[in-house]
């Protein structure tokens, strides 16, 4: 029995030295900008803001046959800040774990042009995400500039996930600056490269960094914002979404599965998925 305590005991400072030689790795390794990345996030976004106008070259918009095979295809496109009228928020539980989830934002410009914001790892060749490999500094971050039929397809059509798309109530000049705020960070990224990390720089908790810049009431430190499959929720409570329904009956009007399923080739994909709002 005292020989199994002792193997015990040693196994786990054992253990722990590696720990400990494992973060200290981690701490010294620097973030790099160019690695041999993944096919859908090799091209980054060339972003110029140029008084209201917006330019961007390389807007995601890829053609997929599953979540695995699919067409590269990018468009360039500009905005006039002017025309900016809606922001919404992207929710998509991930089925074996309720708590978590993908979040985005999608910017609305007159003319029924989108234009979505997916705060993401960005995966070298080969790499999957883990929650653990992101806690050790494992994962660049980057800012994925995206058509809708891309990023929010990909997940609803592809995927099969439940995709809920909310209205946040905002004023203009405030969705103005918040999609300015996070486009200038994105581009910051691709020369100032950061670590994801799975507590303090995800997905959610940069939209909650962005929004906090504009909002008179900063969003709380809550636990829905690091279980991002809650955080709808979080954002009804705060009256983020623009609704006066009840939270189970504003899920399932924002729920949009059925509609990008019935409108997957229709040009007019961003209107459609809409439709009832």
């Amino acid at each position: 029995m005292k020989k199994l305590k002792k193997v015990a005991k040693w196994l786990g400072r054992f253990i722990a030295t590696l720990l400990v030689l494992w973060a200290i790795f981690a701490a010294l390794t620097p973030p790099l900008a160019e690695r041999n990345w993944n096919v859908d996030q090799r091209i980054l976004p060339e972003i110029s803001i140029d008084g209201d106008k917006v330019s961007i070259k390389n807007v995601r918009n890829f053609i997929y046959r599953t979540t695995d095979d699919y067409t590269p295809r990018y468009y360039d496109t500009t905005f006039n800040l002017n025309d900016i009228e809606s922001v919404w928020f992207m929710v998509e539980p991930f089925s074996q774990n309720p708590g978590a989830a993908h979040t985005l934002v999608s910017f609305g410009f007159k003319g029924d042009k989108y234009i979505a914001v997916s705060v993401e790892i960005r995966k070298e060749v080969g790499e999957h995400f883990s929650a653990t490999k992101g806690l050790l500094r494992q994962y660049e971050l980057m800012y994925v500039l995206a058509d809708e039929r891309d990023v929010i397809k990909l997940r609803s059509n592809y995927r099969k996930d439940q995709v809920f798309l909310y209205p946040i109530d905002a004023g203009k000049d405030k969705i103005r600056e918040m999609f300015v705020d996070m486009i200038t960070r994105g581009k910051r990224l691709q020369t100032h490269p950061e670590f994801y990390n799975t507590l303090t720089s995800t997905c959610t908790t940069n939209i909650v960094s962005h929004l906090n810049k504009i909002t008179p009431k900063n969003v709380p430190l809550d636990y829905r914002v690091l279980l991002p499959g809650y955080s709808d929720r979080l954002a009804y409570e705060l009256k983020l979404i623009k609704t006066d329904l009840s939270f189970e009956e504003a899920r399932e009007k924002f729920k949009i599965n059925e509609r990008a399923e019935k409108y997957a080739d229709s040009p007019d994909f961003s209107k459609m998925i809409r439709i009832g709002e």
